[in-house]
């Protein structure tokens, strides 16, 4: 069987409710919902979710793979949740979290403040250290998207801010 056409399997304590081509995941960290393309049926049985094309076609089956995707993470995100952490490299640099304000101090000439979004809480086990988490996966990695994008990690002394399993390539700095 194609990974495309795989059932996404529904673990113990989450429930799944399909309305038609909308689907509502509930589990114990939060809920989700998504409406799915016309072209995409959807089958709810024996614990498992079971998505086809309703056309034989190459970019409907790529819609199927696709949705498949995406509710295997959603799934995923309502029982166990999803986490992104950075880690901020260089002198001075510091990050303190303050309800749902970010303060970041990077560098510059003024303190950058991050409002964080609905739906995604982010902790700070040390000064140089930032836990993104959420449900949402696409949510969770924009938030971490957005707070690199301050202050990415320069090639010549590796400072910025870095994903913590991100691998900084170094360059040499110029001879004379």
């Amino acid at each position: 069987m194609s990974r495309v056409l795989k059932p996404v399997a529904i673990p113990s304590g989450v429930n799944v409710n399909v309305n038609g081509q909308s689907i509502d995941i509930k589990g114990s960290k939060g809920q989700l919902n998504h409406v799915v393309h016309a072209d995409v049926e959807i089958v709810q049985e024996d614990g498992a979710l079971r998505f086809s094309p309703r056309v034989q076609s190459q970019p409907v089956m790529a819609l199927v793979g696709t949705t498949r995707a995406l509710m295997g993470n959603m799934v995923k995100g309502v029982s166990e949740g999803f986490e992104r952490k950075l880690e901020l490299v260089g002198v001075g640099y510091r990050a303190q979290a303050q309800g749902k304000v970010l303060n970041l101090t990077l560098g510059f000439s003024h303190p950058v403040e991050y409002s964080v979004p609905e739906g995604v809480t982010i902790e700070t086990p040390s000064q140089t250290e930032v836990v993104v988490k959420g449900v949402d996966k696409q949510m969770v990695g924009q938030v971490a998207a957005d707070i690199r994008a301050y202050r990415p990690p320069e090639p010549y002394k590796g400072k910025g801010v870095r994903y913590s399993d991100e691998r900084v390539v170094r360059k040499e700095a110029k001879k004379k």
